[in-house]
């Protein structure tokens, strides 16, 4: 089986799994607790944290939160600090950030603006700051788009909100970013959220990275565990375990984008062309290659596809129980309807293989044919 649905999940890595499973066998004592091997299990806690957040951020100047996972980060730094005026996101934003600002204007909390995407699935930044106003209180730009793999630059795009408002919060989903493209969190991003299970760790474990100067408020009540950000014991085995995970990713960060995108290329090359059509910019992420079967349905070549041995998306797992038929972020790019009906998501990993990306080629040549004579 070739599985290139890495945006959705990555296979857990089994090195990271087995540096982290003395945290279930020998040491899995509650970090909150007050006898020695509980304030150990708590200063294991702590070089996790470090190790995370120094990755990306300035640990002078931003701190790191353990959630749950990306979407609790998410909603997190959207209840905390959208709390009056108005809050501007993009139509390309994850479910994760969707979902919550529709609720922010449900509970009549604060009002949500949507600024448009440009074809190649950035914000429209110019659209996005006309949003800002005296008024705002929150903005949200997604770091890598789920579906296109649209990069946007959310340092340059953070200062130039907070030029126009300087009060305004600044959060960023970095779940697609964080272990995959390089970068470092600028003084003008207050809030970005990442998850484990994306590269390699395990579901269940997220954080929240957010600025020291910034108060945030609980968002789980109970023991007070995260310095009172965050109540419910920590999850030690998790958090471990992504701080591994991590450990390996940033090691060979440049070597794998290098990789992938050879990978990238390599398929799109491959693949008939009076079948796909290319949605993905050259630009974006080389982890995800999206690709449209024009007129025909893309989640009908998904099941071909996984019968043949090849696992792949038809978009964000996460909107599959939304039971969407078109891929809203292919129709906010401004494509019509029979582009996103055929929409494919190939996503990787630096587990895939030369020969896996040729043979993924070839079954998706085969399927895409074979529908489309069926379609005559």
């Amino acid at each position: 089986m070739i599985y290139l649905d890495n945006a959705a999940t990555t296979k857990p890595s089994k090195k990271a799994f087995d540096r982290a499973c003395e945290y279930v066998t020998e040491k899995f004592y509650n970090p909150s607790a007050l006898y020695k091997e509980g304030y150990a299990v708590q200063s294991e806690l702590k070089k996790a944290r470090s190790a995370l957040l120094s990755k990306v951020a300035d640990e002078l100047s931003f701190e790191l939160i353990f959630t749950s996972c990306g979407t609790e980060s998410d909603n997190q730094a959207i209840f905390s600090f959208a709390k009056r005026g108005n809050a501007v996101t993009t139509e390309g934003e994850h479910s994760a950030v969707l979902s919550p600002f529709g609720e922010l204007k449900n509970r009549a909390i604060a009002e949500s603006r949507y600024a448009p995407l440009l074809s190649d699935g950035r914000v429209d930044v110019e659209k996005l700051l006309s949003l800002v106003d005296e008024k705002t209180s929150f903005v949200s730009v997604m770091h890598v788009n789920n579906e296109i793999g649209a990069i946007n630059d959310i340092n340059a795009i953070a200062k130039a909100v907070k030029q126009k408002n300087s009060r305004v919060i600044f959060h960023s989903d970095g779940v697609q970013a964080y272990g995959k493209i390089p970068f470092k969190l600028s003084k003008d991003v207050d809030l970005y959220s990442v998850s484990a299970h994306k590269i390699g760790g395990l579901k269940g474990v997220g954080a929240l990275v957010k600025r020291k100067s910034l108060t945030l408020p609980a968002y789980i009540l109970g023991g007070g565990q995260e310095s009172n950000r965050r109540s419910g014991t920590e999850n030690t085995f998790g958090i471990k375990q992504f701080e591994y995970a991590a450990e390996e990713k940033f090691a060979g960060l440049k070597e794998n984008y290098e990789k992938i995108t050879e990978y990238r290329e390599k398929l799109w090359s491959l693949l008939d062309k009076d079948i796909y059509l290319r949605l993905s910019s050259e630009n974006g992420s080389p982890y995800i290659l999206s690709v449209s079967a024009v007129g025909l349905r893309g989640e009908i070549l998904q099941r071909m596809a996984d019968d043949n041995g090849l696992i792949i998306a038809t978009g964000s797992a996460c909107s599959s129980n939304a039971k969407m038929r078109y891929s809203r972020i292919v129709l906010a790019c401004g494509y019509k309807e029979n582009v996103a009906d055929g929409v494919l998501r190939l996503s990787f990993s630096p587990e895939n293989t030369e020969n896996e990306v040729e043979k993924a080629a070839e079954i998706l040549n085969t399927i895409g044919r074979e529908l489309k004579n069926r379609m005559k």
